[in-house]
């Protein structure tokens, strides 16, 4: 059965986000708009959910998938440890194109981590993303709403064409901006790592 496709009205957005709450509650796995492109959303505490989200995206178990969370302070919701020169990355850089890896606390979910003990964590810069995560009270699976190896989509329609059988909601936001994906900085040894140059040249931030 296709998802069903809600518009986000950005006037009454809650209308949306409380469809969301709900389908994520009871296992669901959304569609939602980000600052690059459409993302694929599971509860990050529920085992099953993000199984659920790895077959739909042909995910390998030794790929992990990264968290989008609403503001800096929800990372020690995730990361056992914040290092000073994580957070000084998340004061120049968030809400934004990076995602940094830290250790991750012990009760996420070892398919996130895919049995690293880390996470990847990003504050996305689009604001009704932000939004969309606060009135969840909590963090999403950031990753892109398509099979892996196939063109990430930008709007609601390429999102139902590529996994809309799959899974149980598509919020509509408008098309997002595209572009590079986010950074990705491994903050979680005694040096930054860089694990994928993105829309933030690693010049600027392995310094």
């Amino acid at each position: 059965m296709p998802a069903v496709t809600l518009w986000i009205d950005p006037a009454l957005p809650e209308q949306a986000f409380s469809r969301s709450k709900i389908v994520l509650a009871s296992g669901g796995v959304i569609a939602y708009p980000t600052d690059t492109y459409y993302g694929l959303g599971a509860d990050p505490g529920n085992r099953r959910a993000v199984q659920r989200l790895f077959a739909i995206k042909g995910r390998r178990p030794d790929q992990p998938i990264l968290l989008l969370i609403a503001d800096p302070g929800d990372a020690a919701t995730w990361a056992a440890e914040i290092p000073p020169r994580a957070t000084e990355l998340m004061k120049r850089y968030w809400p934004g194109p990076l995602t940094i890896v830290l250790k991750a606390r012990p009760n996420v979910l070892t398919e996130l981590s895919a049995g690293t003990g880390t996470i990847g964590l990003r504050v996305p810069g689009s604001d009704m993303t932000r939004q969309l995560l606060r009135f969840l009270g909590h963090g999403l699976t950031g990753t892109s709403a398509n099979p892996s190896g196939r063109p990430s989509p930008r709007t609601a329609r390429e999102t139902a064409e590529a996994v809309g059988g799959a899974i149980d909601l598509i919020l509509d936001g408008g098309e997002t901006a595209g572009g590079k994906p986010s950074t990705v900085i491994d903050a979680s040894g005694q040096a930054l790592r860089l694990i994928r140059e993105g829309a933030i040249p690693s010049k600027d931030i392995m310094v």
